[in-house]
């Protein structure tokens, strides 16, 4: 087996991408004498080497007052220094399985891939076959040598944001680590386009809103997230909702990260009072909003059961190509059986809810 190179430990991390890049500030002492800034840092960071300092300046990683630097800068009293830096990757053995996989773009550095609900996007705790790098390491391995090598060659690709085992949608995925890099800073300094469509429990007030509330693990659960509003805790957080239609007990929403924490359109909804419709795991497998007569609840459990998880979708994705600059976007449609269920409500709230005068 290939060891493939794994970027967090995490077992169904979700949406954290800027949990990818790491984040080193330095402020230059008054009385230090003018020294070149990868010197400066190899005894700053630890197990850091000039080479890796140079190429780190050189790809535009290193920033001083914000602005990025050459590796033959000399620093000076008072300078604030920026280095960004992908995480060192833990280590995961992968065999290459031929799983079906919804490419809709490829080319040399990258591929954009539609992921379904229900596969998990890297190997964990209970999910160690059938993923979506298991699936990614058969389609980038070398065919030839594929069907003849008795342990399969891992190609080098790495992940620079995941998505919910039971989230669909748009996934990017570098195919080289200079790829990696750019478009890991990108999704570090939220300039990438990403556009989620929701369905939440409850008649949302505002047309339009924002929900700021810091993101981290749950003290007790550690397998979930929970939102800390007085940001003592957890990491800042930050997504912007759309009202797109509304069934008066549910309200289906388009949602914009500003950040890309672990589960964070999930946990914010809920920290809203308006968890996704049949998240098990925040609170939405239940019926939050509604009426007390026997035949909504049998509607309801008739929904749960067309769409068995969170009802959230991955729509859109934007980004700068990390080698010819040229702005990529795509968009994927709902799943099919994600459309049966908004149909299946507006069909409801037509039926049961007056319209009004």
């Amino acid at each position: 087996m290939e060891q493939w190179q794994l970027q967090d430990g995490d077992q169904e991390a979700g949406d954290g991408s800027e949990a990818l890049y790491e984040r080193v500030s330095i402020t230059v002492d008054r009385g230090q004498e003018p020294l070149r800034i990868d010197k400066f840092l190899m005894n700053r960071i630890e197990h850091a080497t000039r080479n890796k300092i140079q190429q780190a300046a050189d790809e535009g990683h290193i920033l001083i007052n914000n602005q990025p630097v050459k590796s033959n800068y000399r620093v000076k009293p008072g300078d604030q220094i920026l280095v960004l830096s992908y995480r060192s990757p833990e280590t995961l053995e992968i065999i290459p399985e031929d799983i079906p996989l919804d490419i809709v773009y490829e080319d040399e550095d990258l591929l954009v891939v539609n992921k379904p609900p229900g596969m998990v996007v890297h190997p964990g705790c209970g999910n160690y076959h059938h993923t979506l790098l298991h699936g990614l390491a058969w389609h980038l391995g070398d065919e030839e040598e594929r069907g003849q090598a008795q342990t399969p060659v891992v190609p080098r690709f790495g992940l620079v944001h995941r998505i919910d085992k039971n989230t669909s949608g748009l996934l990017v995925v570098a195919k080289s680590e200079k790829a990696m890099n750019d478009l890991a800073r990108q999704f570090f300094e939220h300039t990438v386009h990403r556009r989620y469509l929701a369905l939440a429990w409850g008649d949302i007030e505002e047309e339009e809103g924002t929900i700021i509330a810091h993101v981290g693990r749950h003290q007790r659960f550690r397998k979930r997230m929970t939102a800390y509003p007085d940001g003592e805790l957890g990491k800042e957080a930050i997504t912007h909702y759309k009202v797109l239609e509304r069934f008066h007990y549910v309200t289906f929403i388009e949602c914009r990260l500003e950040t890309g924490r672990t589960h964070q359109i999930r946990v914010h909804m809920q920290y809203a009072g308006h968890p996704l419709f049949n998240d098990e795991t925040y609170g939405g497998d239940r019926i939050v909003k509604g009426t007390v007569f026997n035949k909504y609840k049998q509607f309801v459990e008739n929904c749960f059961e067309l769409l068995p998880r969170h009802a959230l979708h991955a729509r859109s994705l934007g980004f700068i190509h990390p080698r010819t600059r040229e702005k990529m976007y795509f968009e994927t449609p709902l799943p099919a059986d994600y459309e049966v269920l908004l149909d299946k409500w507006r069909r409801y709230a037509g039926s049961v809810i007056p319209p009004e005068n």
